[in-house]
């Protein structure tokens, strides 16, 4: 959307990316949490990032600091926050004053308008084989976990760390993993505090850095979550269609094997490059598309893994955005949904159509996670074809029927929204109202016009952005969405 559009930009994304190609996003991903990293000089400010998120239904946000832009916009929005302690404050804040004065300042501030519930104490920091910051790790968790019982504020907010998946020494099958054995000492104290504390353990794991490192023995289909023949796991006969579930139950198995079989797994992050160098194999818009999209519907069926199939797949897609400062080869600065002006990176059924967020100059020296070094798993294995998969190659969101979130009929008159009548400018208001969206904020006039795009009818305004009327022809049901 050009700077000179009537709508605010925060109005603007809202409206244009609720309904796209017949899938009401929203009802998909609200159980679906986001990494939010700003290692970038072009991003949206935090205000108009607020919106985006609600408009795609994202319930939970991970930061890699606590930046006061970010958890003041989103006050009152109800959407989750786990916010970072950067590895260089690791030492720093095993002094309880300075535990209580970082609690008391990035977090006790914000809240509870703002949603946040879990403190993340350095981001990889057994990766780096550097004993400063891993014997720093644990002091700093238990001196910030600390700081929240002094303020009262443990009960609502947990204490964790974000672990690479490079920890494990072994990875296949699931049943065999286990955690490095030079690690086993730092990491099993770390493990007795999750368990005394009750906070998850979080882990970084990239089925895309297994199949780059390795693409002539890795199948392209099984990091997917394409049908594939899979893997299965002689010790426990389980069978394995896509490797980010083996990742997940290798990590379930290592902290089984030091007896911390109840301690919760959250997947921290995930995610595939839509782009990358030469030599970067797999990193492509078409695979990015195929892998969160998958990653979606299998959060959306509310599975576990075969290994835990009825615990929530608590996962975090790396990222919102892609960020142009990241250090490293390419891939590393496109991991984003989105690109800065609001429009997607490529296509999942999100889209922005005309809008953008204008020009921004917001930076930030916010981390971002993972980039190497990710464990592997073998999914070569002689099986028949993976139970549960699809007949497609991959989610074709596009194809997914109609859904849209039911509308009662007394808010609008739904014979004439059945006859493909226009409904007039103080109905439009209802619905912004219902939205949420200050009618004042839209100047454009409204075109008293039909709209036939999908099969939903609607009506546009001067700016190119629709408010749909949807009529659900499956179900006869009506509902109200937006796109452009």
């Amino acid at each position: 959307m050009a700077a000179t559009t009537s709508f605010p930009y925060s109005s603007a994304i809202f409206l244009s990316i609720l309904i796209i190609s017949g899938f009401m996003f929203p009802e998909t991903v609200n159980s679906m949490g986001i990494n939010y990293g700003q290692i970038a000089n072009n991003l949206p400010s935090p205000d108009d990032v607020v919106p985006l998120v609600k408009a795609i239904g994202i319930s939970k946000i991970k930061l890699y600091d606590a930046d006061p832009k970010v958890l003041k916009a989103f006050a009152n929005t109800g959407v989750q926050f786990i916010v970072g302690l950067p590895n260089e404050y690791l030492a720093k804040v095993q002094d309880p004053a300075q535990a209580q004065s970082w609690v008391k300042s990035n977090v006790q501030a914000h809240l509870p308008a703002t949603n946040i519930t879990c403190i993340f104490v350095g981001n990889e920091v057994l990766t780096f084989n550097d004993t400063s910051l891993s014997n720093n790790l644990l002091p700093a968790m238990q001196s910030v976990h600390t700081a929240l019982v002094g303020l009262g504020l443990d009960k609502q907010v947990a204490v964790t760390t974000a672990h690479s998946l490079s920890i494990l020494q072994t990875s296949y099958p699931p049943s065999a993993g286990a955690f490095r054995r030079d690690l086993t000492g730092c990491i099993t104290p770390i493990l007795n505090f999750h368990a005394k504390t009750g906070s998850p353990f979080l882990i970084n794991a990239y089925p895309y850095f297994a199949y780059k490192s390795n693409p002539k023995q890795v199948q392209l289909e099984y990091v997917l979550f394409q049908p594939n023949s899979g893997s299965l796991d002689p010790a426990t006969n389980l069978h394995y269609d896509n490797m980010l579930f083996a990742q997940i139950d290798a990590v379930y198995s290592a902290l089984g094997s030091l007896g911390f079989k109840k301690l919760p797994v959250h997947i921290s992050e995930t995610g595939w490059p839509s782009k990358g160098d030469e030599d970067e194999v797999g990193a492509t818009p078409e695979n990015a598309k195929k892998y969160n999209g998958n990653l979606i519907k299998l959060i959306c069926q509310k599975k576990g893994t075969p290994l835990r199939p009825g615990s929530d797949l608590n996962i975090y897609v790396f990222a919102l955005f892609n960020e142009n400062m990241k250090p490293g080869p390419s891939s590393e600065r496109n991991f984003g949904l989105f690109k800065p002006d609001g429009s997607p990176a490529y296509s999942i059924g999100l889209s922005t159509g005309n809008i953008s967020f204008g020009n921004s100059n917001s930076s930030s020296s916010s981390g971002s996670g993972s980039g190497s070094g990710q464990g592997q798993v073998n999914p070569i294995s002689n099986g028949g074809s993976p139970s549960g998969s699809s007949g497609t190659p991959y989610l074709s969101i596009s194809s997914a029927p109609a859904t849209v979130r039911e509308i009662p009929c007394d808010w609008l008159d739904c014979d004439d929204v059945a006859a493909g009548l226009v409904v007039d400018e103080k109905l439009i208001a209802k619905y912004l109202k219902l939205l949420k969206i200050r009618s004042q904020n839209l100047n454009g006039r409204w075109k008293r016009e039909k709209i036939n795009r999908g099969g939903c009818l609607g009506i546009r305004n001067e700016g190119n952005y629709y408010l749909f009327i949807i009529q659900c022809l499956n179900n006869n049901s009506s509902g109200l969405g937006v796109g452009g």
